[in-house]
């Protein structure tokens, strides 16, 4: 049928307006898709920041009571030790408890120096005392340290010609008397005992003994040639001292880095309540692989599982410690359930040794599994039902986990471990007598900064090990450093 002009225009505009609207359509089609797409990365984005905020605000929560910061790291808000304590408040008045025997200063009957003093004249009437007026006498104490000043001993070699061939003979000196003029042995041990015990920085060692003794004439490098010889001097005494951490059935392992010429490298320590010994190593996971049977007690180094033939316990001070940030910061209800477990069973065995039993019954152990099974149990639950943390753009490996997500799996996966003091009273409840043998690093660390030479450490490690287990055997550091090493030896007891 024939369309009149006006009504084929009229179509042919419709059919313009049509695609123009059809093109539109799509075009808003693409702006929808794209504005859907940048919504996603937004919300993604919007997801990460949050996620990092928590993260962030969770760092800035943690502090030496809820996380393995050393309390030199608190700042100026550090909390009250007591009120931030894991062990709580125990109830009892400050200062000495019922029972405390106290220290004090005590008379001596033997005393170096008797000083009489007399009077002259009455105190009342002022008339001329005498002798023959005593009747009685009022005694006191003062414990002072003596003039402190070096003994010079000169010793004298006489040279002898033989009247028969006209040989000369000489006097032989005593051992270690070697040239004209030196230092001794005491002198020595004592320069040695402030650098590595009391960590005193070498040039003020030499002060301290100019200014204690008179001995003007020492200098940074007389101590350092010191220390190097009493180092290989001792060598046996601290490789036998290691041999027998080696075969102990409980030894504490930790390490923490430090720098030797400008360099990151690692302390490792290995010690009982008895011996201590420390090594100088470049990797941290260059853990001890000497030791036989037993168990060893640890923050769960991953590399210290590598180890074979010996049995974990885990720290629970470190696992206190990450709950009570789980409890303040993160409000996970589980966290609080299994830190009030964990110092119940810290209490039970505390309980049964000071009544001299052996081990906990039966009954008690199943039922404590059985609790902790459940809270753990409960736990995972709790992180399953949360949504999944987000991804980094790029990043790789396993789905990220909040942290006490994986404390939990922790806590499961190495069960026996974390328990094993609750069966073997031979293990303590945390690893604190290593924390406290490798905290003396971060002590020096603050005074002196670093070691020059790895020589230097590895001389520090070696008379700190000697001087760390002389204090733990009770000996005299200063005689234990002037003795004969072979003679020290089968003093050494576990």
């Amino acid at each position: 049928m024939d369309l009149s002009p006006e009504l084929q225009t009229l179509i042919e505009a419709l059919r313009g307006e049509v695609a123009d609207l059809r093109k539109e359509v799509e075009a808003l089609r693409q702006e929808n898709a794209i504005l859907k797409q940048e919504n996603a990365e937004l919300r993604q984005e919007n997801a990460l920041l949050k996620q990092e905020v928590g993260d962030l605000r969770r760092r800035v929560g943690l502090d030496s009571n809820n996380s393995g910061k050393p309390p030199s790291s608190d700042g100026p808000g550090k909390k009250p030790r007591i009120a931030g304590s894991l062990r709580g408040v125990s109830g009892k008045k400050s200062g000495g408890q019922l029972g405390h025997a106290g220290g004090t200063l005590m008379r001596s009957d033997t005393p170096d120096m008797v000083e009489e003093h007399t009077a002259a004249s009455c105190a009342h009437c002022h008339a001329e005392l005498s002798v023959t007026m005593v009747t009685g006498s009022e005694k006191r104490q003062v414990f002072d340290l003596p003039v402190a000043k070096l003994e010079v001993t000169e010793h004298v070699g006489r040279i002898y010609t033989c009247g028969h061939c006209h040989g000369i003979t000489r006097a032989e000196f005593p051992g270690g008397v070697t040239s004209p003029v030196q230092y001794g042995p005491r002198v020595k041990a004592a320069s040695i005992y402030l650098s590595v015990q009391q960590l005193i920085p070498e040039e003020r060692v030499a002060e301290v003994m100019r200014d204690l003794f008179g001995a003007g004439a020492l200098c940074p490098a007389s101590l350092a040639t010191w220390s190097a010889a009493k180092a290989a001097e001792l060598a046996p005494v601290t490789s036998h001292i290691a041999h027998l951490i080696d075969h102990a059935p409980v030894r504490h392992l930790d390490e923490t880095g430090f720098r030797i010429g400008g360099k990151t490298q690692w302390l490792h320590t290995a010690s009982t309540s008895g011996l201590t010994s420390y090594r100088v190593s470049q990797k941290r996971g260059d853990v001890p692989t000497t030791m036989v049977n037993g168990v060893i007690v640890h923050d769960h180094f991953k590399s210290y599982f590598s180890l074979p033939g010996v049995e974990h316990a885990l720290c629970n001070a470190h696992h206190l410690r990450e709950l009570k940030a789980l409890i303040d910061i993160d409000k996970e209800p589980w966290a609080k359930q299994v830190s009030s477990l964990l110092l119940t069973g810290s209490k039970l065995v505390h309980r049964a040794v000071k009544k001299t039993a052996s081990s906990l019954p039966q009954s008690v152990i199943l039922r404590f599994d059985a609790t902790y099974d459940s809270i753990v149990s409960a736990g995972l639950a709790f992180h399953n039902n949360l949504p999944p943390l987000c991804r980094q753009p790029g990043a790789r490996g396993k789905p990220p986990r909040r942290p006490g997500h994986n404390l939990l799996i922790r806590l499961r996966d190495f069960k026996s471990d974390v328990l094993r003091f609750l069966s073997d009273f031979a293990v303590p409840f945390t690893n604190n007598q290593a924390e406290q043998d490798i905290r003396m690093m971060k002590v020096k660390m603050k005074i002196s900064g670093s070691f020059r030479s790895l020589h230097g450490a590895q001389t520090f490690a070696s008379l700190r090990s000697f001087i760390s287990t002389a204090r733990k055997q009770n000996w005299n550091i200063l005689h234990s450093l002037s003795a004969d090493p072979h003679s020290l030896i089968p003093r050494i007891s576990l």
